[in-house]
């Protein structure tokens, strides 16, 4: 009876640990876990994947940094620039998704995004009442687009009485949400359809940039959030054509759940009017939370001989080198030219030609880092730069002796971090998930566990035999 205990536990035990080690080679917890995770990251009522994207939990916060020119005089003598950096000027950005709708049978979701900014002071550097000299974005912007005489002397003798140069001075608020152009505004009399309103975020604040439809991840979890509609257009026109990929941000970013470090992570922009990618970079911790860090790759900026697809930035032939996207068509023919902030990742003669250009990696670089289990932002940054092409017009005394440049004016850095109370879920998430998917793991402990108790009592066994063989002493 005792040897065939011993015996049992001895099968027993091999029959765990060849067990354990099936599990660990067909996956078996780690897909039971990740069709969990499917399920769960779907956009449909009672998911918390659907709960964070129509009210994301998390802060958004807005950074506008402008550059204050101190030297306007020598600039149009023929000098370089001279910034300083002032700002940060920081708004809290709400933007919940409004006017839900699912169609097709919960597969996909249509919704408005508007956005709303609301200044911080307490974490801003200055108010929206400080002055910056900066370009007269509007002047250049008439200047280079009419181009008969006519236009150019009525121009040239507006810009005159109105006391308007090259540079001028506004208000942060104004330069951000809007101003009236005096030109522009005189201007409108023989052009009615122009707008005699100029800000960079000019009818952007309260207010949606039309209609979304996404997909839900219910027939695909890749697809989830992934953009298939804007406007009623479809998004494989926006692949196929020149126009403007009107998408903000990270509402058109599709992040596959169950994150590797092989994928890339698409994104569509409507400040850089294109898609972008973002490819893995390093392994970190975010408020305790394990994540991958994606950036985009210097070919993302690069000139059309490293990059063929941004062939399509180049306006009238003109193509820009690496590290500049000119967007002036989706500008209204604003000559306005996108980079990262401080020109990091481009040419050094752009950062050479302004004085006060300091790119540095940790500040001006564009990082999205996102837990790899379920495929969800614990913390983003997006940072870009708003310049304009200058440029000597012998037509107009205003530009003088000016450099061919391209103008630094302000960047943004759009940022998000997963607040405390998400980041508990999470890292309760990542611990169940460790412990599911070590379970094959224990199973094999287990096993081997019973073994040394099988050998244990194999050698208890073969050291007791000899004596029980022994014939008792008679009294």
């Amino acid at each position: 009876m005792k040897s065939c205990f011993v015996y049992s536990t001895g099968v027993l035990s091999v029959l765990i640990i060849i067990a354990g080690i099936a599990m660990v080679l067909a996956h078996v917890f780690q897909n039971l876990l990740y069709n969990r995770i499917k399920k769960e990251v779907v956009l449909e009522n009672g998911t918390d994947a659907f709960a964070v994207w129509k009210d994301p939990p998390p802060p958004v916060y807005m950074q506008f940094y402008f550059f204050n020119l101190t030297n306007p005089k020598e600039v149009l003598s023929g000098d370089k620039p001279a910034v300083i950096e002032l700002g940060p000027y920081t708004y809290r950005e709400y933007r919940p998704m409004e006017g839900v709708n699912f169609m097709d049978n919960g597969t996909k979701v249509a919704a408005i995004n508007p956005k709303t900014y609301i200044f911080e002071p307490n974490m801003s550097r200055g108010s929206e009442d400080d002055i910056i000299r900066t370009v007269n974005i509007p002047a250049m912007t008439i200047m280079r687009k009419f181009q008969s005489p006519f236009f150019q002397r009525i121009i040239s003798d507006l810009m005159i009485s109105k006391n308007e140069s090259l540079f001028g001075t506004w208000k942060v608020r104004e330069l951000l949400w809007g101003y009236e152009d005096l030109v522009l505004k005189e201007l409108q009399k023989l052009h009615h359809d122009l707008d005699p309103n100029f800000g960079l975020f000019y009818k952007m604040n309260g207010t949606g940039d039309g209609e979304y439809v996404f997909y839900t991840g219910k027939q695909n979890y890749q697809d989830f959030t992934r953009v298939d509609l804007w406007r009623g257009q479809s998004m494989l026109d926006w692949w196929t054509t020149d126009q403007c990929n009107m998408i903000n941000g990270t509402n058109g970013a599709t992040f596959h759940p169950i994150i590797n470090k092989t994928e890339k992570l698409y994104m569509f922009s409507s400040d850089l009017c294109r898609s972008i990618y973002a490819i893995f970079e390093s392994e970190l911790s975010v408020r305790g939370v394990p994540a991958y860090r994606f950036v985009p790759p210097s070919e993302v900026f690069a000139n059309t001989t490293i990059n063929p697809d941004n062939a399509g930035f180049c306006v009238g032939g003109n193509c820009l080198s690496s590290g500049l996207l000119n967007v002036s068509v989706c500008k209204q023919g604003a000559p306005i030219i996108m980079s990262s902030p401080h020109f990091y990742q481009a040419d050094k003669k752009f950062s050479d030609d302004v004085y006060g250009m300091r790119p540095k990696k940790e500040e001006h670089q564009t990082a999205i880092d996102i837990n790899p289990l379920t495929g969800l932002v614990v913390q983003a940054a997006k940072r870009l730069q708003v310049n304009v092409f200058i440029e000597k017009l012998p037509a107009f005394r205003q530009t003088g002796d000016v450099r061919t440049l391209v103008y630094p004016v302000m960047y943004i850095n759009e940022s998000v971090l997963v607040d405390e109370d998400s980041a508990k879920k999470l890292q309760s998430v990542v611990n169940q998930a460790n412990v599911v998917i070590n379970v094959p793991f224990i199973i094999i402990g287990v096993g081997i566990l019973l073994g040394i108790v099988f050998i244990v009592l194999m050698c208890r066994q073969e050291r007791g035999t000899p004596e029980e063989s022994q014939p008792l002493l008679s009294s």
